[in-house]
């Protein structure tokens, strides 16, 4: 594999796909973690002549025009974060800023996405649009970590028309991933939460015979509580999944992984930010109340198992955490993490989210994923389409 190096960009177009998928509210980017995620790789290009066309997602519009999934306010923060002056192009096809870019200057295409093609099935239609991008450059950089399990026309089609590298986000996160993969340092831990067990069910299967240890959190607890055969009240359960919850618990026991599940919860009436909180034994849930959190027994087990570890992959929170009173267990498993010795890695989307909102520095980790997804399925076993088409 190339590495970003590997090229002489001094007068050259790069087009460059990184990852800005950033959550914005009412116009306003509420986390730039991403878009801060993508400067080294930007302004090394500047720095040796280039002239670089960005293109990137922004949510799910599925081929249509939706101006709330408009990446301006991207270009806005971009140029405020590099302190130099992106310009934006409504345009995607037929780009008149892409086609006149001159070195030194960047563009920022409008989201990909807005064009149906990006993600189409049919590799000629993502061929088309892959083609179209190419025209704009001479080099493709490959940056958008958080896109690179998908066969999209500007994240795999692209990178096989134009000589290619991936960028240092992409090259920092594959780093990180071999080392949860390849020899982690023991004992090695995995602190799993967010609310479905199937978008965890891959993860789960192939790292039990990996880790030393396994911590379950967030909504998915619920079901492995109903395996065990508690009552769990109002909160979410896939019923679907407590035959396969059962066999993986059993298998823990003969690997003889250590699976950590909560002893108490923090419940609610309802799903609302001024819920009153309850804090019960994970058994013996009321048949009206929901699970919003792990509880304080629970947190503290889970932080001194972390803190055990020489290697911890953390992906998911453990509660509700936009609700302050049930964002106690998160920030607490959060805490451990950066206490850890060894490597730290906190599995991006969600978790990322939460330790900024509470309070955390991205520096008090070894290492934030910008790829929730992405980091899963390479940890599931899975061929990464944007990572195989660059080797």
């Amino acid at each position: 594999m190339n590495s970003l190096e590997s090229f002489d960009y001094a007068g050259k177009r790069v087009l460059l796909r990184c990852d800005l998928n950033v959550p914005i509210k009412d116009g306003v980017i509420t986390d730039d973690g991403r878009i801060r995620a993508s400067l080294p790789t930007i302004q090394f290009l500047i720095a040796q002549g280039a002239a670089v066309v960005i293109t990137a997602h922004l949510g799910r519009p599925k081929g249509e025009r939706k101006p709330e999934l408009t990446l301006a306010p991207v270009a806005v923060r971009l140029a405020e974060l590099l302190g130099k002056a992106v310009t934006f192009s409504p345009e995607i096809v037929g780009s008149a800023a892409a086609k006149s870019v001159q070195p030194g200057e960047i563009v920022l295409l409008e989201n990909i996405r807005y064009e149906a093609a990006e993600t189409s099935k049919e590799e000629s239609e993502r061929i088309a649009l892959a083609s179209e991008l190419a025209s704009y450059a001479d080099i493709f950089i490959s940056d958008g970590f958080g896109a690179v399990h998908r066969k999209h026309a500007s994240v795999f089609d692209v990178a096989t028309l134009l000589p290619h590298a991936p960028g240092y986000l992409v090259a920092a996160e594959i780093e990180v991933l071999k080392k949860l993969t390849q020899n982690p340092e023991r004992p090695y831990g995995v602190v799993l939460g967010g609310s479905k067990v199937s978008d965890k069910i891959g993860v789960i299967e192939n790292l039990l015979d990996k880790v030393n240890v396994m911590a379950i959190g967030g909504g998915m607890l619920f079901t492995f509580l109903a395996a065990q055969g508690h009552e769990i009240g109002k909160s979410l359960v896939e019923v679907d999944l407590i035959p396969t919850v059962k066999d993986l618990m059993a298998r823990a026991e003969k690997l003889g992984v250590r699976l950590l599940l909560p002893t108490d919860i923090v419940v609610a009436p309802e799903f609302a930010a001024d819920a009153t909180p309850t804090i019960v034994t994970a058994s013996a849930i009321p048949a009206d109340q929901m699970g919003l959190d792990i509880g304080p027994e629970s947190a503290g087990a889970f932080a001194a198992a972390i803190s055990e570890c020489k290697t911890v992959f953390w992906n998911g929170p453990m509660g509700v955490f936009e609700f302050a009173n049930f964002a106690a267990g998160t920030k607490v498993v959060a805490q451990a993490l950066t206490t850890v010795s060894g490597i730290s890695v906190v599995g991006g989307g969600d978790s990322a989210a939460a330790v900024r909102k509470l309070g955390f520095a991205d520096s008090d980790f070894g290492y934030i994923s910008t790829g929730g997804g992405a980091s899963l399925e390479y940890l599931e076993g899975k061929e990464l389409p944007g990572i195989s088409v660059l080797d």
